[in-house]
């Protein structure tokens, strides 16, 4: 039997869902909801049916798990908590500082009916969080580090985007070598947010609109940008589409520790990703973690989940004996 996946929202992360399914053999796409006209919507999923976002519910007891693919800043917070009372949902909030206040609000949401809901699902957080937490329990003595990029943050870039008088952005994150060169080495660092990023935006700005205030409220923005050096650059529609169209992206997560009776041995572990598409390898996270949503419905087990929560075993198509015969 298949697991019927909604994917709610189109955008660039909602197509990567659409193509994920299709690499899961024991996942179908249901139906597509968008805020947009429904027939201006085309999707590559012959007879899937694209259904305006304000008829979600009559869908509620025909889609198994609603993969809901919108942004952090303004969307996640409120769609996520609200769709969790209709179906079990999983979405990739990714506000760092906001998690806690997220979780709760969908945890109250999905016990209220029954449902699962499974946040804050990607490589960051998400696939990164894993190796933080593994590497934590590992070497007690040591230091954590996540460098992101060079790459285009679909948050932060999204987070652009709302701000009035901007028709387009991309954000790259980019990491600070000599501060990353410092970690590797072994030398543990005291690093504050500003000494590990800088964070590179490209802005096409409307007709008429105040670039001056554009940049003023991305370089304040909390959560986002306040707390690094950000440089902004306008630039053309035309300038955006031929340098900027890409979503590559990636990053590392190290923890620098120290073993032995005196701390005489140093270790480092490194986990490292390098993605040609953002969205796309987000959306197989989505798809796997979706998986395991659906069997922690099937279990009963409602209510928030984080990747924390989640057995491995939960995310494979793979039964549990190929697992130990082939991965273990």
């Amino acid at each position: 039997m298949s697991i019927k996946i909604g994917i709610y929202g189109y955008g660039n992360l909602g197509k990567g869902v659409e193509s994920a399914i299709k690499q899961n053999p024991d996942m179908e796409l249901a139906a597509v909801f968008s805020r947009r006209n429904p027939e201006s919507v085309k999707i590559a999923t012959e007879g899937v049916p694209v259904i305006s976002a304000d008829s979600v519910e009559e869908y509620k007891d025909k889609i198994d798990v609603m993969i809901i693919c919108g942004g952090s800043a303004t969307d996640l917070p409120k769609q996520t908590p609200k769709l969790a009372k209709l179906f079990n949902v999983i979405d990739s909030f990714d506000t760092h500082a906001k998690i806690p206040e997220h979780f709760a609000n969908v945890d109250s949401a999905a016990k209220e009916t029954n449902h699962v809901g499974v946040i804050s699902v990607g490589w960051d957080p998400g696939m990164f969080s894993l190796n933080r937490l593994y590497a934590n329990c590992i070497l007690v003595d040591g230091a954590d580090y996540t460098f992101w990029g060079k790459g285009v943050s679909q948050g932060h870039s999204d987070a652009i985007r709302r701000i009035e008088g901007v028709a387009d952005a991309r954000q790259y994150t980019v990491p600070v070598e000599s501060a990353l060169e410092a970690v590797r080495n072994g030398e543990n660092p005291p690093l504050s947010t500003r000494q590990k990023h800088t964070r590179l935006c490209y802005v096409v700005a409307k007709d008429g609109a105040d670039k001056a205030a554009i940049e003023e409220q991305i370089k304040n923005m909390p959560n986002y940008f306040a707390d690094y050096d950000t440089t902004v650059n306008f630039i053309t529609a035309e300038e955006m589409a031929k340098n900027h169209s890409g979503l590559p992206h990636g990053g590392l997560v190290l923890r620098s520790g120290k073993t032995g009776l005196n701390g005489e041995h140093k270790h480092i572990i490194e986990y490292s990703l390098k993605l040609d598409s953002n969205p796309e390898f987000t959306a197989c996270v989505l798809a796997a973690y979706a998986r395991a949503a659906y069997r922690f419905a099937q279990n009963k087990c409602f209510g928030c989940k984080t990747v924390f929560d989640i057995p491995p075993a939960y995310l494979s198509a793979m039964s549990h004996e190929d697992i130990i015969s082939h991965l273990l």
